[in-house]
């Protein structure tokens, strides 16, 4: 059982002993201090947070306890229930709100969840907030309202509803286009949040839905990270319904992967470079991903005249270099979709809209369009941490090793090859250094992680 806190929130498994897991003490404590860092920096004195959350079985128990530890703190509260993550983003600002928590923890396991905290433009916050979150919470030094001056709560629940018309009042995005094509597509929701809003999504884009796992009971059919070994269920439907794309998102619609007609993964690495391929024919322009994400983009970003510009891991990191750098797309290798037209926020519904619309008009094949992308192959792999292991010092022995090399240590260290790369870094959100590697050729790309891994053993050793 595991807690984790970070400056991009707090996440652990359910049940427990506090102070070892998110239990619901841990959970009062933490909303209590990013209520408290609102009332410390602001002028409003009517505060206000959106609180959405996505279908885990302790979703409405963990909202429960936020929600009221909040209004306890004297702060308004907008219940937007079942929602996604890029929803949320959206309600804040649309809603005049101060802040807002997603309940949510990705792409974990069922027994995992966690806190996200936006601030007043629904954006993830910064390093040096999420610090003062954290010491707010070690000090407990919480100052609760008066009855007098306790929060409400109100509930707005088709707030998905009104996430989807922002999507489709994009100038990229064409409904219409997209209905006259006709698509048949199939949708892994892994029964969460996503079977509400990417087949309502579509449903309003004209396209035949086939619904896989889009009951939203938090009970996931299988683990819910997106990738190849866990999508066989949707890859076989794919080829039994003959459809022409096949949508899949993780619980709380922030990572976005297709699968071609034939039932083959398109690649979650290139989910951005094909958004980007579109946005960029219409609007030249820059684009950002993190270091760890597939030198497709760049080659991509190139072609169309536009530069590109690598940031540290963690979606506050590229938000910030698409701002420096003023990119008007960008994102993560996880299938991450950064839109600045719509928000700054990772969001698979806009991924699909754009998406589908590049479909139609292209009038081609999921897997043509793929075909059309320089071919990269990446491994992502990762080490276990025990509590004793000296991470910094293992990453530090790996860098001295390969000195000669191109070596960037903005994030952990990633060494550019003249043909591949791999990029060592600890997890924000798991006990683990992650290690991805990319090649011209799988094999390749799973050697070099071998490789990487043998010697950060010996280094262990």
């Amino acid at each position: 059982m595991t807690l984790i806190k970070s400056i991009s929130g707090i996440r652990g498994t359910i049940g427990g002993k506090t102070g070892d897991n998110l239990t619901p003490l841990d959970t009062v404590k933490f909303a209590a201090a990013y209520g408290t860092w609102l009332k410390n920096n602001s002028t409003n004195k009517n505060l206000k947070v959106a609180v959405g959350r996505d279908a885990r079985i302790s979703g409405k128990m963990i909202q429960e306890l936020t929600m009221n530890t909040l209004t306890g703190l004297g702060i308004d509260v907008i219940d937007l229930g079942l929602s996604t993550t890029p929803t949320v983003e959206v309600a804040v600002p649309l809603e005049n709100a101060d802040g807002g928590i997603i309940l949510t923890a990705s792409h974990n396991p069922k027994q995992w969840n966690a806190l996200k905290l936006l601030n007043s433009k629904g954006e993830f916050l910064d390093g040096e907030a999420g610090a003062l979150i954290l010491e707010i919470a070690e000090s407990e030094n919480f100052d609760f309202a008066e009855v007098d001056d306790l929060g409400t709560i109100t509930v707005i629940d088709d707030y998905i509803d009104r996430h989807i018309e922002e999507v489709l009042k994009l100038k990229l995005v064409d409904a219409d286009k997209v209905s006259s094509a006709k698509f048949k597509v199939a949708v892994d929701a892994v029964n969460s949040t996503g079977g509400i809003a990417i087949p309502a999504l579509l449903n309003r884009m004209g396209v035949e839905v086939i619904e896989l796992y889009c009951e939203p009971n938090g009970h996931f059919p299988h683990n819910p990270e997106p990738l190849k070994e866990h999508l066989t269920d949707i890859c076989d439907l794919m080829k039994k319904e003959k459809a022409d794309l096949g949508i899949v998102v993780d619980p709380d619609v922030d990572r976005l992967a297709f699968i071609d007609e034939n039932g083959e993964m398109f690649g979650e690495e290139y989910t951005l470079v094909a958004c980007a391929d579109y946005v960029l024919s219409k609007t030249p322009g820059n684009t950002v991903s993190n270091l760890s994400s597939s030198r497709a983009l760049k080659d991509i970003t190139e072609k169309h005249n536009g530069e590109y510009n690598a940031s540290a891991v963690g979606e506050v990191n590229v938000v910030q270099l698409m701002k420096d750098s003023n990119a008007i797309i960008g994102g993560e290798g996880n299938g991450g979709i950064i839109y600045p037209e719509a928000h700054y926020g990772r969001d698979s519904l806009v991924g699909t809209a754009l998406f589908l619309t590049y479909l139609a008009e292209k009038k081609e094949s999921v897997s043509s369009i793929r075909a059309s992308y320089p071919s990269y192959y990446m491994s992502k792999n990762k080490i276990q941490l025990t509590p004793d292991l000296d991470v910094d010092g293992v990453l530090k022995a790996v860098e001295k090793r390969h000195a000669s090399e191109e070596i960037s240590n903005v994030d952990g260290v990633k060494i550019d090859f003249p043909e591949n790369w791999v990029h060592l870094r600890k997890s924000n959100t798991e006990p683990i250094i992650r290690i991805y590697t990319e090649a011209k050729s799988q094999q390749e790309a799973d050697e070099l992680a071998q490789k990487m891994i043998s010697e950060i053993e010996q280094i262990i050793a």
